[in-house]
């Protein structure tokens, strides 16, 4: 028995998101702990939060004033953190409003 399904010899496509469901500029991946430390420990500031389809969630949080930091939360319950510009900030709420899967919950 093969682990993937196979149709006419090739491997049958899987879909899964991307770490992030826009492109957001300079970014930083963040490890968890940093990240966690950052948006918990440290009192961070909540800016907005977005729910996707399927589970999926969204939330940014000013770190400093000219760093933010993205929470990107999967249906199972990881998180994955990115740091970035304060500047950039403006780019993944428009983007995010632009997508049609994403909606904004605060």
């Amino acid at each position: 028995m093969t682990a993937n399904a196979v149709r006419g010899g090739e491997p049958a496509p899987t879909t899964s998101p991307t770490a992030l469901p826009i492109d957001i500029p300079y970014r930083t991946r963040l490890s968890w702990g940093l990240g966690t430390r950052v948006v918990e420990d440290l009192d961070a500031d909540r800016l907005c939060r977005w729910m996707g389809d399927g589970g999926w969630a969204l939330a940014v949080f000013r770190a400093t004033p000219e760093t933010i930091v993205i929470r990107f939360r999967t249906p199972a319950g990881r998180e994955l953190f990115y740091g970035a510009e304060a500047a950039v900030r403006s780019a993944v709420r428009s983007r995010l409003d632009a997508t049609a899967s994403w909606r904004r919950i605060d």
